[in-house]
């Protein structure tokens, strides 16, 4: 019981710093932020904020220059290389604003490279991709390759590959970024379905407003520091 009152992620005093010493650049300065699992977060602000770099940190994609970073109460640093790969393929989805897809591969197999690496059997990989693509619009499409498919469809198979190892946490930046606003909404409903449904906990980075509206809590970036952290009242609903 005492595993579950703790955050589902955390940065505790977490500060980034690229480069040395005159170019040096403080990208996040002794942030705390946590997630509670099942919520959808968005994460606002203007380029160069810091938003992004914080995404990173919390998919362990990058590490902390100070500060801890905790998953479920457990610090991250220190951890040996493979323990956190292992971690990272388990508990995280990455969804890019560039869709990411090998060009002369299959929807379903560009959706099973991560089991791949987890180590799925093939039977089970084709299972699990089948039903990825169609939680995502996309039964029927299994066969198809990038260039047959439009900017919202490539999208959604990279959601798709993002979920196929049913992550407890999905991490999208910019997720509509390179897509029409109808294109967009879509893919945000998608999103919005993942959270409610399957109770997939949401961080998402987002320059639009419009996108940011479909979670239930926004994170206000600047200058590396945390200016605002509210609940969405305007929150677009199903």
């Amino acid at each position: 019981m005492e595993s579950r009152s703790k955050p589902l992620l955390a940065l505790q005093k977490v500060s980034k710093i690229y480069g040395e010493q005159a170019a040096a650049v403080r990208a996040l300065n002794e942030i705390d932020l946590t997630i509670a699992a099942g919520e959808f977060v968005a994460i606002t602000g203007p380029s160069g904020s810091g938003k992004s770099t914080a995404l990173s940190i919390f998919g362990t994609l990058e590490t902390p220059t100070s500060g801890q970073y905790l998953i479920e109460g457990i610090a991250v640093q220190g951890l040996l290389p493979n323990v956190l790969a292992s971690l990272r393929n388990s508990r995280f989805g990455f969804v890019f604003q560039t869709f990411n897809l090998l060009a002369r591969t299959s929807a379903r197999d560009n959706v099973a490279l991560p089991l791949v690496y987890a180590g799925m059997s093939a039977k089970d990989r084709e299972r699990r991709s089948i039903e990825a693509l169609a939680a995502v619009g996309l039964a029927g499409r299994e066969d198809a390759h990038p260039n047959q498919l439009s900017g919202g469809q490539q999208q959604r198979v990279a959601i798709a590959r993002a979920i196929a190892n049913n992550p407890s946490v999905l991490l999208a930046d910019e997720p509509t970024g390179n897509l029409d606003s109808k294109m967009g909404k879509e893919i945000m409903q998608i999103l919005k379905n993942l959270n409610q449904e399957r109770g997939i906990t949401v961080l998402m980075v987002t320059h639009d407003a419009s996108c940011a509206a479909y979670a239930g809590r926004e994170v206000f970036f600047r200058d590396g520091k945390i200016w605002s952290d509210k609940p969405n009242t305007s929150r677009i609903e199903r």
